[in-house]
């Protein structure tokens, strides 16, 4: 902690300094160089039309490229400049709708590997406004330079870093809400009651609550003695809860030293609105970052980058939404009235009266023997925890302009050491709840008696568990040479090693990647383009002798508009296509250690042989040796085409892509004799061996169209992603060919095929036997697909593509208009081709269940035309509530995503003024979704509901 404040003061101390550090004239050379700037900005703005935030250099695998000469599958934006438009809370929010082959994974392979300024880091440690540049790299041409780790692609994000001009001071501030979109909908206690004795009817069972007993929970008269409690309403919890953020950019330098520091606090609050809950929840979070560059003389420069941030959750000690999807409503009354406790009582007075948790001087909390913990008395006075979290973030790297020993040649070294913790802070109080007898022998009702449980203590003492630490270190050098000849004759190269090593607590293992990379690119007058990308590769998790391997790739591109039947063409600006191929090693999905090595285990479980009295200890054999255990490897071929039409009104691009990943380690046990495994004593001979093959294909693209029309100038972008997955080669060996997984997508869905619902029990005797339990009208049957008779696993088909990789097609609109010194911003996303199970507590009920609202369409005898549900059971009802077709539903939606409308006030307004700049806006986030099946998208059970997002904004240069 203590490194963590000199840090953070260092920081600030260097952004207000340093600008004293440079000469008078360099201040008074970089004002007068920024007025022309603005003036010149100033002129362009009402010259040409508005943009998308162009991208001129694109950070790419240890270096940064032209755009104009990027290879491979690479798609970038700067979302320095895209916040100007489009006010976001987190990193990520709305990429997948404006970078081309990112959905929340890379081209359907999770996984991806994200890397801040080359560095191993996590996505939810940097703000927006600390970010400059984020680059998505998916071809194995894109990546290899970063080995193994990197084989599913690499999420880059660059940082803000200053620049030889005048010290600015950028401030921005938010204030927003956050409003549920949907809660779930549970019947009332009367609703639940009248069902559940229709569940125990078709059980074959007697009514267990009386008509009057449900008379008196549905008249509401008294809710303390016949409670009715509704989790989601406003008793409860608030109709929205707040998110606010400042943040302070101090940026600028010289031609020696230029600093970027930057400052943030944001907080967000808790739908919760009671007990503890109030003054108790929500989060909050604080960050300084700096980062410094300075050049010493012609030859070293070096770079000195610094992160502190401080997180602290708040929350009570109960899971609130989990017990609001489960408690029945008439369980318990969650506070009694001392107001109603029979007068002459004197004991239970006297009870009432010394109890430690009087809730608003007048309420006991309530419960009962089965509930004498639960999720109200919690939050009022079962004490509140504190999650806390500190990360540190060091990096530095120094370059060496190696001119003097060879034209074009440097050096470049990195090392950075972040260290993060994490730990619970909480008050853990003991507390009583009552449970009340009543009468009503007055003609009122009255309390006659209180049941206390539990114990009343609060021992002042703080508790802290979960404690956690993870320590990164991540090294690379490389030397670089880049040079031209005879001004068109392009030459590149590096050579490098990289590495990093995260270490957790509680893990044995390191996470560890370490490799040497070499490139070698040639472009000829930036017209014919080759680039070679190579990774020497290394692994613990295999054999010593195949711990090592090359992962080899290749790019070429060919610019068609520099050649001679397009130079001069009045329709193509720009045309350029590409071509990658590659192979990459890679261990990321070997999910042990020594997993080629076999082994034998001590068996505990004593158990007797048949020589009498003989005790007997075994040592049983888990998996067999394999030596030659390898890389699963990912082979690829990918075409990409990039171009610009009519004087830049159309901007496109796009790629194609064929990849496989072969050899992946499995432990197959049909491939062996079954001889070799045993079930008791356990044993397995089996090794792991590469075997599974994957396939991904796919395409993505970008579109970008620019029109000024009077007054207003027009950005439309189009952005899509496609995929589709395949399992290639399985080691199955299923009796039936259509349960076999080969030839389906990786995270396909299985189950069985629905025909309906059993009518009478002449239609079950008529229909095959089912496995999964008893069965009466109501019930689902099954479609025998083997023709045996009986239902059970091996009737499962192949149902659908699953959500868990993300749909297969994601589709991204984004509309700019421009009117003066107003802006519009829209952006909207799709999904498409996906399938989900509606297989929550909130669909599948039976037993002792809360019921949802879904059950009002359940099947009886005089509804089993019309109805959607099967027949309610206070049984298991596992026939029903298991995967098929009956629980499918598609998860296509398009959501408008953001709404922003900004406001910059005119620069001659602040020509000598102590503000430059200020600009408002307003915007609205999750504002839409457009889907069939909206509710359910809509719908977050057992967790806090999804919001829409409403903010204002300010933003000031100083």
């Amino acid at each position: 902690m203590k490194q963590i404040k000199i840090i953070s003061a260092l920081c600030l101390a260097v952004a207000f300094l340093l600008p004293a550090a440079g000469s008078a004239q360099t201040n008074r050379q970089a004002r007068k160089n920024n007025k022309s700037v603005n003036k010149s900005e100033e002129r362009q703005s009402q010259d040409t039309i508005f943009v998308m935030p162009q991208v001129d250099s694109v950070q790419v695998a240890f270096r940064k490229v032209a755009k104009r000469d990027l290879l491979g599958d690479v798609s970038a934006i700067n979302l320095s400049q895209m916040l100007e438009k489009n006010y976001t809370t987190s990193s990520l929010e709305g990429l997948d709708a404006l970078l081309p082959g990112f959905n929340g994974n890379i081209w359907g392979m999770g996984g991806y590997l994200v890397l801040v300024d080359g560095i191993p880091r996590d996505i939810n440690n940097i703000m927006p406004t600390e970010i400059d540049q984020v680059t998505v790299l998916k071809g194995v041409n894109a990546v290899a330079l970063y080995g193994s780790r990197a084989a599913k692609g690499v999420l880059y994000i660059t940082t803000k870093r200053g620049g030889n001009y005048e010290q600015k001071v950028n401030v921005r501030a938010n204030t927003g809400l956050n409003v549920p979109k949907s809660y779930p909908q549970f019947l009332g206690s009367a609703e639940y009651m009248t069902l559940y004795n229709e569940a125990r009817r078709n059980d074959g069972l007697p009514d267990l609550y009386t008509q009057q007993t449900i008379y008196n929970y549905a008249s509401g008269a008294n809710p303390y003695r016949y409670p009715n409690v509704d989790y989601y309403s406003s008793d409860y919890l608030r109709n929205s809860y707040g998110r606010n953020d400042l943040t302070a950019e101090i940026s600028g330098g010289n031609n020696r030293t230029r600093y970027y520091t930057n400052l943030g606090y944001w907080s967000i609050g808790s739908l919760l609105n009671f007990g503890e809950a109030v003054k108790n929840s929500g989060a909050n979070r604080f960050n300084v970052r700096g980062n410094i560059d300075v050049k010493l003389n012609k030859i070293i420069s070096l770079n000195v980058d610094a992160t502190a941030s401080f997180y602290t959750g708040k929350g009570v000690n109960t899971d609130y939404w989990g017990s609001a999807a489960t408690v029945r409503p008439y369980r318990f009354a969650p506070l009694i009235p001392i107001s109603m406790i029979e007068p002459g009582d004197v004991a239970s007075l006297a009870q009432a009266n010394n109890s430690n948790n009087i809730i608003n001087g007048s309420y006991l909390l309530g419960g009962s023997q089965l509930d004498q913990t639960n999720t109200f008395a919690s939050i009022y006075a079962g004490g509140y925890n504190r999650n806390v979290s500190r990360q540190f973030q060091f990096n530095t790297g120094i370059n060496f302009d190696l001119n003097s020993l060879m034209q074009g040649l440097s050096f470049k070294t990195m090392l950075a050491v972040d260290y993060s913790s994490a730990f619970n802070q909480s008050y853990n109080n003991t507390y009583s709840v009552y449970e009340a007898t009543w009468n009503n022998y007055a003609g009122i009702d009255q309390i006659s008696s209180l049941t206390k449980y539990g114990i009343d203590a609060r021992s002042g003492v703080q508790n802290v568990s979960g404690s956690a630490y993870r320590q990164t270190i991540s090294f690379s050098g490389q030397f670089n040479y880049a040079r031209t000849f005879k001004q068109k004759h392009n030459v590149t190269g590096s050579l490098l090693g990289y590495g990093f090593n995260i270490s957790e607590s509680s893990v044995y293992h390191a996470t560890n990647n370490a490799n040497l990379g070499l490139q070698l690119g040639y472009n000829y007058d930036h017209r014919y383009y080759a680039d070679f990308s190579g990774a020497y590769v290394y692994s613990a998790k295999l054999p010593i002798a195949n711990r090592g391997a090359f992962s080899p790739t290749l790019s070429l591109g060919w610019r068609l508009s520099e050649e001679a039947f397009l130079k001069n063409s009045e329709i193509v600006d720009q045309l350029k296509v590409t071509a990658s191929a590659g192979i990459l090693n890679t261990d990321l999905d070997i999910n042990n250690y020594n997993l080629y090595q076999g082994y034998f285990t001590y068996n505990d479980a004593a158990w007797y042989s048949w020589r009498d009295g003989g005790l007997v200890h075994t040592f049983d054999r888990r998996r067999g040796d394999n030596p030659n255990l390898k890389f699963p490897q990912r082979r690829e071929i990918n075409i990409g085409l990039e171009g610009s039409f009519y004087k830049n009104l159309i901007n496109f691009t796009a790629s194609a892509f064929f990849s496989q990943m072969r050899g992946n380690v499995v432990q197959p046990g049909v491939l062996y004799p079954s001889y070799l495994t045993t079930g008791f004593p356990v044993y397995s001979d089996i090794p792991f061996v590469n075997y599974d093959n994957d396939q991904r294909r796919g395409f993505d693209f970008g579109i970008r169209m620019n029109k000024r029309t009077g007054e207003i100038d027009w950005t439309l972008g189009v952005t899509g992603t496609y995929y589709d997955t395949k399992a290639t080669k399985r080691a199955e060996s299923y009796q039936f060919d259509y349960l076999n997984r080969t030839g389906k997508p990786l995270d396909a869905l299985w189950g069985l095929q629905s025909m309906g619902f059993f009518t009478s029990t002449a239609d079950i005797a008529a229909s095959p036997a089912q496995s999964f339990g008893q069965v009466k009208p109501g019930d689902l049957k099954y479609k025998d697909q083997n023709g045996d008779g009986i239902i059970d696993t091996r009737d499962e088909v192949y149902l659908g593509k699953g959500g868990w990789m993300g749909a297969p097609m994601t589709l991204g609109v984004n509309l700019t208009a421009k009117w003066k010194n107003l802006t519009l911003f829209v952006l909207g996303t799709g999904r498409y081709g996906a399938k989900a199970m509606k297989n929550s507590s909130y669909f599948w009920v039976d037993g002792e269940d809360k019921y949802s609202v879904v059950v009002r369409d359940r099947w009886t005898p005089e509804t089993q035309a019309t109805a959607t549900y099967p027949r309610l059971t206070t049984a298991n009802s596992d026939n029903n509530f298991r995967s098929s077709d009956f629980w499918l539903y598609s998860t296509n939606r398009f959501d408008l995503s953001k709404v922003q409308l900004s406001y910059q006030f005119p620069a001659n307004l602040f020509r000598n003024g102590f503000v430059r700049e200020l600009g408002i806006y307003a915007s609205g986030m999750n504002l839409l979704t457009i889907s069939p099946e909206r509710d359910i998208l809509e719908l977050n059970v057992n967790t806090s509901p999804q919001t829409r997002f409403y903010n204002l904004g300010v933003k000031a240069l100083f």
